[in-house]
Parts: structure tokens; sequence; C-alpha cells
């Protein structure tokens, strides 16, 4: 088998997989149905981009929309982005802007046949717009971050840290086919297919680990509300700070909130009769913790009393008691406060 008809079969598996996620994807049940239909339309639109490994179209109409339709993809990442963050996303006549780049291209390849000088303002185009898209998408995770380390317990790092991996894996991605751009393909055809063959094997690699992730980790899309204002510093009186955090203390010292696993800001501020900015405030500034380290202290200090009080429960038991919902997210935070796991701990 030669190199070129290896490449041919990994491009067909790609499709296959790409094409079997997005039924995955468009039929699993799930209560936020717009990330997966946005994440679908990214991986059909990349699928009819790579292809092109292993079909030659002639049709000069559908040439033009294939190569165009590459100014698609990063749009409808940025879009997929926005809406496994914040659960109220939702699609506006706006959104209908990351389009106008696609069209103008495939017009101008209509218009043109795909000339030298169409197709070289179209790769300039779209490598501008793949990297701003980038950079969107890097401070968007940046405002996600901050947001539900402010104002919730529930554990968001699982979603950040998939989206991170995502983008990072573009642009890895993206260093082959800028390496490929500066190859001459005259000279170095054999440097060049092995290239491909690289690409091609790290496409496979991709679209298998997204497939993975679909089915192992179906809590990644909770999303977190998009309208809560990131917080501002104000003063308080040093004697209404400490009623306020004397308050709170007692609060989550008889009433155990935090065994909610899901409990947010706005549901301890109702519990607590304070206004949301308040104890977001007294929390973040006055206390100089994130809600969610705030919350999880509390559940690793009741952790590490059940786990020498209670040798019978399993660390899994303790965790779901204590208001963890996943073992990663637990494990994660007790080596954060105590520097140990919790086997470790309970063996001292």
């Amino acid at each position: 088998m030669t190199i070129a008809e290896l490449i041919n079969d990994i491009g067909k598996i790609i499709i296959f997989l790409m094409i079997l996620m997005s039924v995955f994807l468009i039929t699993v049940k799930s209560t936020n149905k717009l990330s997966n239909y946005l994440f679908t339309a990214f991986l059909l639109v990349t699928a009819f981009d790579l292809s092109g490994m292993f079909l030659s179209i002639q049709n000069s109409t559908l040439k033009s929309l294939k190569i165009a339709s590459v100014l698609l993809q990063m749009p409808l990442y940025y879009l997929y982005v926005q809406s496994v963050c914040y659960f109220n996303f939702k699609l506006e006549p706006k959104n209908l802007l990351h389009t106008l780049l696609f069209l103008g291209v495939f017009i101008l390849f209509i218009a043109t046949s795909i000339s030298d000088k169409s197709y070289s303002i179209y790769q300039i185009i779209s490598k501008i717009q793949y990297y701003s898209y980038i950079i969107a998408v890097f401070f968007t995770l940046n405002h996600f971050r901050k947001l539900y380390q402010e104002n919730y317990s529930a554990n968001h790092y699982n979603t950040y840290k998939w989206i991170l991996q995502i983008t990072i894996l573009f642009l890895i991605g993206s260093c082959f086919v800028l390496l490929r751009d500066f190859i001459p393909s005259e000279q170095n055809k054999l440097l060049l297919t092995n290239l491909n063959l690289l690409t091609s094997i790290f496409a496979l690699f991709v679209i298998c680990w997204f497939v993975l992730k679909a089915l192992n980790k179906p809590s990644l899309f909770l999303g977190i509300d998009k309208n809560i204002p990131s917080l501002k510093s104000e003063k308080k009186s040093n004697i209404e700070s400490e009623q306020a955090i004397k308050q709170l203390s007692e609060y989550m010292t008889t009433e155990k909130p935090y065994l909610d696993p899901e409990l947010s800001l706005q549901k301890l501020a109702l519990g607590i009769n304070l206004p949301e900015k308040q104890l977001s405030q007294l929390i973040n500034q006055q206390i100089g913790k994130h809600f969610f380290d705030y919350i999880n202290e509390f559940r690793i200090n009741d952790a590490k009393v059940l786990l020498k009080e209670q040798p019978d429960l399993t660390v899994l038991e303790i965790l779901y008691e204590i208001g963890f919902n996943s073992k990663s997210s637990f494990y994660t935070a007790f080596k954060k406060q105590t520097s140990q796991t919790p086997t470790a701990y309970r063996k001292l």
C-alpha cells in the first residue's frame, strides 16, 4: 500500500467517524440541544472539507463551496463554545454576520472560477479569520472561568478543560497546515507526502478523541448564566463586613448548604437573605476566596472527618455525601487543600 492510498483510507475513516458522531449528537438525549447541533454542524462542515483527502471534485460550483466552507468552521466552533459555556446562550439574527466571509469568498470564487489571485486572497483571509476566532475563544474561556469560580460550586472546570484542549489541538493542527504551506511541492514531494500522512493521522486521533469524550463525559455541557456581571470592588465598613461574615459562617455551619452539589451564589444568597452582589463581594473580596473554593473548603473539612471516623464508607460514598458530583473534582479539591489524596489522608 502506498502512502497516498493510506491517506485515502484514513480520510474515509475520519469522515465515517465524524458522521457517526454527528448522528450520536443529534439523537442523544440532552438538556442543551443547541450545543449538540452546533458541534454537529461544525463536524459536518469539517467533514466536507476533509473529503478532499479521497475525493476529487470537478464541478466548479461544488469545488468553490467546498473551499469556502472552511470559513464556516471557526464561526461554528466559536458559537459552540458559547453554547457550552453559557446555558442561556441563544442563536440570534446577528449571528448570521459570522457567515459573511464565507458568502463573500464563495461569490468571489464563482465569479473568478477560483483564479490564482482569488485563491491567494482566500488564503490570507482564512488565516486571519482562524486566529481571530482562536483569540475570541480564549477570551470566552477566561470570562467563563472567572464567572464559574465566583458564582458556582459545581465543577465546571471539566467544561473549561474540554474546550481548552480542543482549541489547543486546533492550534497544533494549524501548525501542520502552516508547515505544509512553506514546503515547495516540486522539490520536496516525499517530505510533503509524509507531512500529509502525519496530518491525516493527527486528524484521526482528534476525531477519535472527540468520540470517546462524548461517550464518557456526558456531563461536560452544564453551562452557566452568561448574564452574571463580573465582580467589581465596592467598599464596605469593617463592622458591616464582620457582621456579614459572622452571619455567613454560622449559616454554613448550621444549615450546611454546601451539601447541595448544585449550590450556586444565587441559592446561597436566598438562603442567607443577602443580596447576591453583597454576598459575592463578601466571599471574593472580604474573605479573599472564589465562591467555588470557599464552598469546597467546607466540603473537604467534612470529608476529612468522614475519612477518619467512618472507615466503612468508601471514598466514592463520601464525595457524594459531602456535595461533590464527580470523583475527579473531589480529588482535585482535596489535594489542593491538604496536599494529599483522600486515600493517603485516611491512612495517616
